[in-house]
């Protein structure tokens, strides 16, 4: 029985591998030559061969590399603003650390963290009496004095008339006019002491010197301060206008002057998106390039009237220095850098790419002012200029190229 199942398996794998070697004769010839004539022959004989002339030609092959996919955007001619780029730091326009002006106990708070605090708004106020006693002792001894006064020169008057009768020395009245003199003196003396003691006790309430925002409390009720500690009760920064600082190349100072002097040049700020934030105006150069990078300081102001800026930020600058009227513009992206320099690829009427050595005089992140190598209505390449070759032809993205 088991005889007769292997006989039948041994003849169905016979039959497969006669039936596959008329089907692929090629097979059947590398593994088995001996059987590769037979192998063929039973091939010619299956119905689907004779459909196939043996003579048929083979099929045509495409003729040349195929076209490379580009998009394209044309030389144009447009105003460009010359711009120069560079990173700065929003900074308040004014940042003050309010301290204590006299020593004493903190007694009240009268501010909250973050708040929007105007000029002369009490923020904070310290124990008052002993400075009121000491302003009350000052008014004191300037009553005593201006009593004395009114006294002194009663006897004066009085010495003068009998200085005249003879009863009375000249000495006497010497002593006495020197006298309200001195209580004179005195008292502008205990005038001035009423004054500083009057200082001392407006200073024991403590005001925003600017106006502001507060940030976070330095200090709490019932501390204790004195007006030789560094620590503040509070700083406060103004930024409603607000600056910020940024650097330029120290080739740009004369040009930078120059539109200085004659306006307000415009300043962008843009975040690290590339979003712009606010638009103001550059208000001071600094007195003196730094040496050790070549660069010169500049400050710009803005409004911000919606907080869009903030001191410490950091952010792009964008500064207008002029205006390239009529010039030739094409997509940065299309200007690639070479072994020789800046070039771009052009696409002629034959649709073949052609390689152009250019001169560029101005670019930022979009556009790009070409003086050499181009002319209005050129066809520059500005995606897949990669895998070109001078003379290399392309097929034209018609929806991404520009119009």
């Amino acid at each position: 029985m088991a005889f007769r199942q292997a006989f039948w398996v041994a003849a169905a794998v016979v039959a497969a591998g006669a039936a596959y070697s008329a089907y692929a004769p090629e097979t059947a010839e590398k593994w088995a030559p001996a059987l590769g004539v037979y192998a063929r022959r039973a091939h010619d004989m299956l119905p689907s061969s004779a459909l196939r002339p043996a003579d048929a030609p083979p099929p045509a092959q495409a003729q040349g590399p195929a076209p490379i996919l580009v998009s394209v955007s044309p030389v144009r001619r447009a105003d460009f603003p010359v711009v120069l780029e560079s990173l700065g730091q929003v900074q308040a326009y004014n940042t003050v650390t309010v301290r204590a002006r006299v020593d004493g106990q903190v007694v009240k708070i009268a501010f909250k963290e973050g708040q929007k605090v105007n000029e002369g708004d009490l923020l904070a106020e310290i124990d008052p009496r002993p400075f009121q006693a000491a302003l009350d002792q000052a008014k004191a001894k300037k009553t005593q004095d201006a009593a004395n006064l009114v006294n002194a020169r009663l006897d004066l008057q009085r010495y003068s008339t009998l200085a005249k009768q003879s009863y009375a020395t000249q000495q006497q009245l010497d002593t006495q006019d020197a006298l309200v003199n001195q209580l004179i003196a005195q008292i502008a003396a205990d005038v001035a002491a009423s004054d500083a003691a009057q200082v001392q006790l407006d200073y024991t309430k403590i005001r925003a010197p600017i106006s502001g925002r507060a940030g976070f409390r330095l200090i709490d009720e019932g501390n204790m301060v004195a007006a030789s500690q560094q620590t503040g009760i509070v700083v406060i920064a103004q930024i409603h206008p607000i600056a910020v600082i940024f650097t330029s190349p120290e080739d740009d100072v004369g040009r930078i002057n120059a539109i200085l002097a004659s306006g307000e040049p415009k300043v962008t700020v843009k975040n690290t998106d590339g979003v712009t934030l606010a638009t103001g105006k550059l208000t001071i150069t600094d007195n003196q390039v730094d040496t050790t990078t070549g660069t010169i300081r500049l400050k710009a102001e803005f409004e911000n009237k919606d907080n869009a800026l903030w001191p410490g930020l950091a952010v792009t600058t964008e500064l207008t220095v002029g205006i390239d009227k009529d010039a030739l513009l094409v997509p940065s992206a299309s200007v690639q850098h070479g072994q020789k320099g800046l070039y771009v690829y052009v696409v002629d009427d034959q649709n073949r790419a052609a390689m152009r050595t250019v001169t560029v005089a101005h670019q930022n992140t979009v556009n790009a002012v070409v003086t050499q190598g181009l002319k209005e209505g050129d066809r520059v390449v500005t995606i897949g200029q990669f895998l070109l070759q001078p003379g290399t032809p392309v097929a034209i993205d018609a929806a991404a190229s520009g119009s």
